[in-house]
């Protein structure tokens, strides 16, 4: 069953996640008005909360992860 407030459409854009002390290249994988899947090369130091970058026209957009697993991410714009 899919808990999303508003359907995900299939993307595939380069971004950037920037936080405090760094910033790691990622894959957006799926996106909505409500949040996103990434793809990055390793999890192990993306921080609760950061400012999701898109490559283009490098708006900054701010994220809170709601689950993990291995090299993918799912977050909610907030």
């Amino acid at each position: 069953m899919d808990k999303r407030s508003s359907p995900r459409n299939r993307v595939l854009k380069a971004g950037t996640i920037e936080f405090d002390g760094g910033s790691i290249p990622c894959m957006i994988r799926n996106m909505s008005d409500t949040g996103a899947m990434l793809d990055v090369a390793t999890a192990a130091r993306i921080p609760k909360d950061f400012a999701l970058i898109l490559q283009g026209n490098r708006h900054h957009t701010p994220c809170r992860v709601v689950w993990w697993k291995e090299k993918r991410i799912g977050v909610t714009f907030e």
